[in-house]
């Protein structure tokens, strides 16, 4: 792999990426009933007019034992474009909003994973029976919240998440999340085009997880996601996610029943559409303004929580992080240094 595109693709993924650590050796919960709830709510903060910015915050959950869940409910307010939610190892709240980028604290596995993403007002996954997500004794949740105002008034943002704990007889197999996209979007203005169908080689050790739900991402521009489960490149393959009627700010999330697997050698094909109606060329970006294509997905049982892109455009790429990667270890770096400073 070439020097010089390697790191023109890492400032694309440190972006947007990290890892999102994993949920394997988990210590076993006790004491909490099955259906109990706990819920932490971001905000309500003040977005001005015009204003766009992502912000977090840490609170402790509460439980006075390690827990299960089995279901997340999410609840955003307007002014609210998506919401990311993490375990976190931080040991001290910080209930004040501050600053922050997406998965900036997650490429670390000692510092926490990502439990769930929601862009829908009202969003609740559930996950399969005997499957569920482990959490440590008042457990640390970080909360990032991406905000935009588009009107010239003042608004009140919040999002608020609630998880739902199962028996802990019931508990088999622990929820691992998976990231895929593809950064190579350049759409010229007042047209639509569509990005793929790209294809993106699962790796080898993922050949066993059963793939529950998926959701497709895209920004203001976006008119429609769909991902297959293919067994090679040349492989149309078989739809998963095929929304009719697909809303970029209501992404559906598809529940599969029974989960799918990806067969050995296989992977994901997938396709991105927009239509631009500025004009401007739109490319790829966290901002409201820019463009995303991207898919996230649960599965069982957890490998690690990851972060995966394929790019023709930075010398033909497909990178998981974290991972065995020259790239991956450019985006710890910069990370790090970030961090320092």
């Amino acid at each position: 792999m070439h020097l010089r595109p390697a790191l023109a693709f890492v400032a694309l993924l440190v972006s947007v990426v990290g890892f999102l650590a994993c949920g394997e050796g988990k210590t076993a919960p006790g004491g909490v009933p099955a259906g109990t709830t706990y819920s932490l709510t971001f905000g309500p903060v003040t977005l001005q007019g015009g204003q766009e910015q992502t912000q977090c915050i840490v609170l402790p959950l509460g439980n006075p034992s390690s827990v299960h869940i089995n279901q997340i409910h999410d609840v955003l307010s307007q002014g609210s474009h998506h919401m990311i939610v993490y375990e976190s190892s931080d040991t001290t709240p910080s209930p004040t909003p501050f600053d922050c980028q997406p998965f900036v604290d997650t490429l670390d596995p000692t510092k926490g994973q990502t439990l769930v993403v929601t862009q829908k007002k009202d969003d609740t996954l559930t996950l399969p029976p005997g499957v569920g997500m482990t959490l440590a004794v008042n457990q640390m949740i970080r909360i990032e919240l991406h905000m935009i105002n588009a009107s010239a008034d003042p608004i009140q943002v919040q999002g608020t998440t609630s998880f739902v704990t199962m028996a802990d007889a019931d508990y088999q197999n622990e929820a691992g999340f998976l990231f895929i996209g593809d950064p190579d979007i350049s759409i010229p203005p007042n047209s639509s085009i569509q990005l793929g169908p790209i294809f993106f080689a699962l790796p080898t050790d993922y050949a066993q997880s059963q793939f529950f739900a998926i959701t497709g991402h895209e920004h203001q521009l976006g008119t429609d996601v769909t991902v297959n489960v293919a067994s090679s490149a040349t492989d149309p393959g078989t739809p998963v996610y095929d929304v009719q009627g697909w809303l970029w700010s209501e992404p559906a999330t598809v529940q599969a029943d029974p989960p799918f697997t990806v067969p050995e050698g296989g992977g994901f094909n997938f396709t991105c559409n927009w239509t631009n109606t500025t004009d401007e060329t739109v490319s790829f970006g966290e901002s409201a303004e820019d463009e995303m294509c991207f898919f996230w997905a649960y599965y069982y049982p957890s490998l690690g929580s990851r972060v995966c892109m394929h790019t023709a455009q930075y010398g033909g790429l497909d990178v998981c992080c974290p991972g065995p990667s020259l790239v991956c270890d450019i985006i710890a770096s910069k990370i790090d240094d970030a961090g320092a400073d």
